[in-house]
């Protein structure tokens, strides 16, 4: 019996069917179905079209989702569910495979289980190096696969300070000496062209700026002044 069609495949060409929408969301945010040879998957939409008007970063709010993507595979941790651009029902936007996770975990209740807490720094980090702007406690999804994933990443990759997370449980611990190699890795390097192509060329000097800062400083950062926390938390 041959495989069906890879979750690329299914992503990028499958028979879009939109399910309904996503409840919650300031964007339109559509769960949809894709189907080719015979194979199904789920997925969620994001159009440009659908984004809100924001006064600190342009339109196109969902190519910061396929940064995101490709930010977190050349790390190589794994964080972000497969993100593409692709044209859908309602225009350009972006592709995530959907996560069918136990909803009624979040930040705040898998923090308090130790087992979880390499996967936590990670997206901790990576939000670090994104300026994620919006890390909701319910923007960690623990899948089916026992993993973490971290999703909704549109606010991310300003080159102005923005960072605003839940996550600072971790704040003044030492960032792990292989998540500081990764880190290395990524400054020391160009950007892949994928990534690169996404962000303006402030923006991609500022990703690399946060990544040798914490490279250097080797430690999560602890609070200073103002708000670096999203709202609602959940």
């Amino acid at each position: 019996m041959s495989a069906g069609p890879p979750a690329l495949d299914l992503l990028t060409r499958g028979a879009i069917t939109i399910k309904g929408r996503l409840p919650w969301s300031s964007n339109a945010t559509f769960l949809v179905e894709l189907t080719l040879e015979g194979e199904t998957a789920s997925a969620v939409y994001k159009p440009e079209r659908g984004e809100r008007p924001l006064w600190d970063f342009p339109p196109g709010l969902f190519k910061r989702e396929i940064a995101a993507y490709h930010l977190s595979e050349t790390l190589g941790w794994g964080l972000v569910p497969l993100t593409v651009e692709r044209e859908g029902p309602f225009g350009e936007g972006s592709f995530q495979l959907f996560v069918p996770a136990d909803f009624e975990q979040h930040y705040f209740t898998l923090v308090e289980r130790a087992e979880y807490h390499h996967r936590l720094r990670l997206i901790c980090a990576f939000d670090l190096l994104a300026n994620n702007a919006d890390r909701k406690s319910g923007h960690c999804l623990l899948g089916p696969d026992g993993a973490i994933h971290a999703i909704d990443n549109g606010l991310c990759f300003s080159a102005e300070p923005k960072l605003r997370t839940v996550i600072w449980d971790f704040a003044g611990q030492p960032v792990p000496a292989e998540t500081l190699g990764d880190v290395r890795r990524l400054v020391d390097a160009e950007l892949p062209p994928l990534l690169a192509a996404l962000l303006a060329p402030a923006e991609q000097e500022a990703l690399l700026a946060r990544g040798r800062a914490l490279v250097a400083g080797g430690r999560f950062p602890v609070q200073s002044g103002g708000r670096h926390y999203p709202w609602p938390l959940v």
